[in-house]
């Protein structure tokens, strides 16, 4: 809100349909997230969030992505009831709980020729830097000079025992941050989906065991009524069995479903990275050991 009182103030257009937070590898499938998403899309049907990941972003792949909240999940917190028989009764799972809106990113004409200006002036450097292997794109020119260094020794040597063996090693040292990263994150999801567990497995017993000692309180108060009817006795009188048994409040699985997401992101992410990068990063490994 801050940024769009900013804008206003600078005479840019405010008018919104949505709004956008930075998040690093994935982390945003949050309760904070889900309130505000929803106070967005109840007053604006159309409201969308873009979600921006800068790390991903600064490995080579643009991370901009744009979600929703489905049909399903917006009738759920409008009734505010996040009970385990509300979300069993509106089918909501943790794969049902935001679209993915497609996002197509246009440029002016202006801006594409300043585009091309700065890919013009750019040091050649600064264009391998992100065609590295050490990045996430894969890289035609760097694996083509690796294949004709067959055709220059000279070049072959330099290349396999310097920039090679760095290319290799910076690859190397990247999958295992960004995946030692990723796995810590999903570690910590993964704890707090357990004590999640813990918890609603504990409501469950004592709501077993209180069903059981209500039943044995009405079989006793039955059995006492047929021996005070055989006496002449008139039957006790009706007790309101809620005031004896209060039952027990049951935990929101709101929070276990938001958990479930970013188990789910941290997998997607996890797998997307390492169908992207090991690939490449045995392929060098071959091809630095043929060029040895």
């Amino acid at each position: 809100m801050e940024m769009m009182r900013s804008l206003r103030h600078v005479n840019i257009d405010h008018l919104h349909v949505g709004w956008y937070q930075s998040t690093y590898y994935g982390s945003f499938v949050t309760r904070a997230l889900l309130d505000s998403q929803f106070s967005y899309q109840h007053a604006i049907e159309e409201s969308v969030v873009l979600i921006y990941d800068p790390i991903k972003t600064a490995q080579g792949s643009l991370s901009l992505k744009a979600y929703r909240l489905t049909p399903k999940l917006m009738e759920v917190c409008k009734e505010k009831d996040f009970s385990p028989e509300a979300l069993k009764k509106a089918s909501i799972t943790f794969e049902h709980m935001f679209e993915e809106v497609p996002i197509v990113i246009k440029n002016s004409h202006l801006i594409n020729v300043l585009m091309w200006e700065l890919e013009k002036k750019s040091a050649v450097a600064d264009k391998h830097e992100l065609l590295s292997l050490a990045s996430r794109l894969s890289s035609p020119q760097r694996y083509s000079d690796m294949v004709s260094s067959k055709a220059s020794p000279q070049r072959s040597s330099y290349r396999s025992s310097e920039d090679g063996d760095c290319q290799v090693a910076a690859a190397a040292g990247m999958c295992r941050n960004h995946l030692g990263k990723n796995l810590q994150l999903l570690m910590d999801r993964v704890d707090e989906m357990s004590q999640d567990i813990i918890k609603y497995n504990t409501y469950m017993r004592n709501t077993s065991k209180q069903q059981q000692q209500k039943h044995q309180y009405q079989q006793r108060r039955q059995q006492e009524n047929m021996q005070r009817q055989s006496r002449g006795e008139p039957p006790l009188p009706e007790e309101d069995l809620s005031k004896l048994f209060k039952p027990h409040q049951a935990p929101a699985r709101m929070d276990s479903l938001l958990i479930a997401g970013q188990i789910n992101t941290y997998c997607q992410n996890i797998k997307e990275f390492t169908a992207q990068n090991l690939g490449k990063l045995f392929m060098a490994q071959a091809l630095q050991e043929y060029n040895n």
